[in-house]
């Protein structure tokens, strides 16, 4: 399978200009700095993953924001100074939101014109800002669409956007994801690529009965739920049973027996095929266990799932160097950071 040199093992700078508490420009100036990018690149990292939020980049009005493309800008120069590249991951954009804590109507984007064109407005603008560096800054479409039903339309969305990206951006790497959260389940969903610098994105929190255990955003989960990893998948799926579908679903697929490095593996092996077939790079964007998982779980956890993504050559983004319930410089992972660094 084609690899994406550059982009081997990278962490992601959730909390930073995406998912903050409150829009407040001393924070974004404050929560990441260069260096964060020097400790980045001293742990062993080659790449960050920054999700950023329509609105550091754009106003309710689609009007630039000057401080959105300031904090990307300081980053790629940190990128150039500390040898590390970057990923642009446009988290959320007017429109659409992958939060399950948003209540909002989450099909509407993929068939409304409008909300469309203002989401190609915004990408030709990131593109123009970006385009000129594609050996450091690739662009990430959207950040986890969540109804499988919108697969097909997606695609369409898609297509078009990369074809906006490409008057201004003709060779960076574009990152497209499925559907289902990203889940790996759909890879084999997406249209065939438009060109040779398209990476096909997936991300992996299987399963999410243990990786999510006591969050606070899944819908129904108790906050002092616990469980171990491995348990047998009989008992996955039966304490995912009240989750919905679209969310614990790859637990239910046909050829999963059992867990450990074999779930993953069945759970990759279509989307291996599927990015073989087409030529082009498969990468992870998330992946990461929740500060609530018992440690030595966690720690089992990581060391299979690195054993299979080296196994395929994957690429990988773990969610997340600081904060937001899985920050790997956090207190909760310091007995256990430099095993996962390995």
């Amino acid at each position: 399978m084609k690899k994406w040199e550059g982009f081997t093992k990278g962490v992601n700078l959730g909390g930073w200009i995406s998912q903050f508490a409150e829009y407040d420009e001393a924070h974004f100036r404050s929560f990441i700095t260069e260096e964060d990018f020097k400790e980045i690149k001293r742990l062993g990292f080659d790449h960050v993953r920054i999700p950023v939020d329509y609105n550091v980049l754009e106003n309710e009005d689609g009007e630039e924001n000057p401080i959105g493309y300031e904090m990307l800008r300081n980053a790629q120069k940190w990128c150039h100074t500390h040898d590390l590249r970057m990923i642009v991951d446009v988290h959320e954009v007017y429109g659409y939101s992958f939060d399950p804590l948003k209540d909002m109507d989450r099909e509407k984007f993929f068939y409304d014109e409008a909300l469309q064109a203002r989401f190609y407005a915004l990408w030709s603008k990131i593109a123009k800002a970006f385009g000129d560096d594609p050996d450091t800054v690739a662009l990430e479409l959207l950040n986890e669409v969540v109804l499988i039903g919108v697969a097909d339309a997606w695609n369409k969305v898609v297509e078009k956007v990369i074809d906006v990206i490409r008057k201004e951006a003709p060779r960076s790497w574009i990152v497209v994801g499925g559907v289902c959260y990203n889940s790996i389940t759909t890879i084999k969903l997406l249209d065939p690529p438009k060109d040779d610098r398209i990476v096909y994105n997936f991300h992996c929190y299987e399963p999410i009965i243990f990786t999510h255990q006591g969050a606070y955003w899944v819908k129904g989960m108790p906050a002092d739920f616990r469980i171990a990893y491995p348990e047998s998948l009989e008992t996955y799926r039966e304490q995912s049973m009240k989750y919905a579908r679209d969310l614990v679903g790859a637990l239910f697929e046909e050829g999963v027996t059992k867990i450990g490095p074999e779930y993953f593996e069945t759970l990759l092996e279509p989307a291996v095929k599927a990015a073989e077939d087409f030529g082009v790079p498969l990468y992870c964007g998330e992946y990461g266990v929740i500060e609530l998982a018992p440690m030595d779980s966690t720690l089992r956890w990581f060391h299979e799932i690195h054993e299979v993504f080296d196994k395929f050559g994957i690429g990988r983004a773990i969610w997340n160097y600081r904060g937001k319930d899985f920050g790997l410089v956090d207190e909760y992972y310091e007995p256990i950071r430099e095993e996962i660094l390995k």
